[in-house]
């Protein structure tokens, strides 16, 4: 039996069994699974994986790691560790982030982050800080690290935690975090937790399956943008071609005796719990009597309910999955799976809640339902935010991916104009900056996905702060007297144009196609783009969008169609929004007959869909 199948095994069986008794434990560091069943050394696992599941011997872990079943042991050699397998580091970019497979378990998905990786990846980042810092000799730097539920997560701490005391700056552990408040910790003045800190980690996957993990990095000026990831990894390559067995055990001397852990999640909520109090009158309990229920879906979001909503007045009994679980057993925790928002329009329905809040796994991203169960999801709760928000004439920047119906509400009901950009959290909140440097006022960036970033804010994709100007409005409305719980919410989204019928497709490039002729699949998928709009352009039932910043957007038939190339993934994701299911067919229609010819594009799902009617 492969090593990975052991694994695998190992870690489900361990996990379930111990779920029973462990809750503290896992809470605490979301381990993989429990000491008693698995060799531990340290605190960590003694299995790895990097290339094919190795047992590490517990009496000489301390004294180097195994690879391919060799073990390197402390010796005063500081020659390159000649068995570390081959990385392509770019290859772990992910736009803005960096993301890769760290447990084992998943067929075709060999481990990616290795400790040995997310050392270099964490040394690398202290690398970039200190020349972006331009720090004297005599500063001493310091970076935060925190992590999601996910079971490596404290394998990546530590190995990150490793990687950054190696570079001879000081860390700071808050285990359990959010990504906003790892971006938060760097603004925050308040020597009690050491803050503030002059960059932060966060160790997350977002809403990816469980075998997956990833980093996103945070300087006081925010999130890093895309050139900023490909030069970390760039000089991660080059210090983990130069590991050596003393190097890679000093770091984890200095770790062991410099690392520092704060709770700095305490101190996060209370800041919300303040901004809520705030836009109440500095009442104390500006929520008392609403019934509010949480879904954190098992990732890091499970904090809310008692530190935020609990000492603002609000009764949230029958909130469901706070406890970290980084198997996800309940439902992916995402707000646009339509199962997660089943569970939580399902939980407030059942405990006659006022309002529903639901979490992704690292609280970036968030969605509300009202008491009748309906949902304040993707175009609806951009209309939402825009309207508590929106100033007259102020602009609102979105992604490509949103209704005809949201530009008429923005620019006609509430006043203000509609920006659309391109898909991507980081995109939409780069062009909301630009705009307001440029004297384009703005207030809100915000993706159909989720990620809402608001000006006051510092344009931070902070999900559980964009529900915190919901609370705010429910707050104020009732200082002012004005009752009804949630409609005050659902009278604000009024007149909204919705379509009676949309879908998303995902049309995928073969790269192995001869078509492709050896080349790269961004460009097919523009080659694909360029006839397209080129077919529309001689249809007079079909007109392109005067203004466009991604893919072809076409409306006809009473709606519209977008087809745009993925960020990273070789797909051509197709957008159709409609009136009814027969003119959403009319619009697929005009898509198909212009792709006909590109042979290495599967168009079978846009088949199905236009055979269906």
């Amino acid at each position: 039996m492969s090593g990975k199948i052991v694994q695998n095994v190992f870690v489900a069986k361990t996990y379930q069994k111990n779920r029973k008794f462990e809750t503290q434990y896992r809470r605490d560091c979301c381990a993989p699974c429990m000491r008693n069943l698995l060799p531990f050394q340290g605190g960590k696992l003694a299995w790895t994986g990097i290339s094919s599941m190795q047992m590490r011997n517990p009496f000489k872990y301390q004294s180097g790691f195994i690879n391919r079943g060799s073990v390197y042991c402390n010796a005063s050699s500081t020659t390159a560790v000649p068995a570390l397998d081959k990385v392509d580091f770019l290859k772990l970019q992910n736009g803005s982030d960096i993301r890769g497979v760290a447990v084992a378990g998943a067929e075709g998905e060999p481990i990616s982050l290795t400790e040995p990786v997310t050392e270099a990846i964490a040394a690398a980042f202290a690398a970039w800080l200190l020349d972006k810092k331009k720090a004297a000799a005599s500063q001493h730097l310091c970076i935060s690290v925190g992590h999601d539920s996910r079971i490596s997560a404290q394998m990546l701490q530590d190995a990150v935690s490793r990687g950054i005391a190696g570079a001879d700056l000081d860390v700071v552990q808050y285990g359990l975090a959010s990504t906003p408040a790892m971006f938060n910790s760097t603004l925050t003045e308040n020597d009690a937790v050491l803050c503030p800190v002059d960059g932060a980690i966060m160790i997350t996957a977002s809403h990816l399956p469980y075998n997956r993990n990833g980093f996103k990095f945070f300087t006081n000026a925010g999130g890093l943008g895309k050139a900023d990831i490909k030069d970390i990894l760039e000089r991660a390559a080059h210090i983990y071609s130069n590991f050596t067995n003393e190097g890679l055990l000093n770091s984890r001397k200095k770790a062991s005796t410099s690392v520092k852990k704060v709770d700095y999640m305490t101190v996060y909520a209370s800041d919300l719990v303040k901004a809520v109090r705030k836009a109440a009158g500095n009442i104390e309990k500006p929520l008392e009597g609403f019934h509010i229920v949480v879904d954190a879906g098992n990732g890091a979001g499970g904090f809310f309910a008692a530190k935020v909503l609990e000492p603002l007045g609000a009764i949230t009994s029958g909130s469901q999955f706070l406890e970290p679980d980084g198997l996800f057993p309940n439902h992916i925790p995402n707000p646009e799976d339509k199962v997660a928002m089943k569970a939580i329009i399902q939980a407030v329905l059942d405990n006659k809640a006022d309002l529903g809040i639901i979490f992704d796994t690292d609280v970036d991203r968030s969605a509300a339902v009202d008491s009748t169960g309906r949902e304040f999801n993707r175009n609806r709760l951009i209309a939402l935010t825009s309207a508590i928000v929106l100033e007259e004439g102020t602009t609102i920047v979105t992604d490509s991916v949103t209704s005809d119906g949201l530009t008429t509400f923005i620019e006609k009901k509430l006043g203000g104009k509609h920006h659309r950009f391109k898909r991507g959290y980081k995109n939409v909140i780069d062009e909301a900056i630009r705009l307001n440097s440029i004297g384009e006022e703005s207030h809100l960036a915000i993706e159909t996905s989720g990620h809402g970033a608001l000006k006051e804010n510092h344009w931070l994709d902070d999900g559980a702060y964009l529900m915190v100007k919901l609370l705010n409005k429910l707050a104020s409305a009732r200082a002012a007297g004005v009752g009804g719980g949630s409609k005050v919410l659902t009278d604000l989204v009024e007149g909204l144009q919705e379509p009676g019928f949309a879908l998303e497709l995902r049309l995928k490039i073969d790269q192995n196609h001869p078509d492709l002729k050896g080349g790269y699949f961004r460009d097919y998928g523009e080659a694909v783009l360029k006839h397209l709009e080129n077919r529309i352009d001689s249809d007079p039932k079909l007109q392109k969008a005067p203004v466009n910043y991604e893919g072809v957007r076409v409306s006809g038939f009473g709606g519209w169609f977008l087809l745009r190339l993925s960020l990273h993934d070789p797909v051509l994701p197709l957008n159709i929004e409609a009136p009814s299911h027969e003119e959403a067919v009319k619009l697929g229609l005009a898509v198909s007959a212009a792709l006909n010819e590109f042979q290495a594009l599967d168009t079978s799902a846009l088949d199905k869909f236009i055979q269906a009617l």
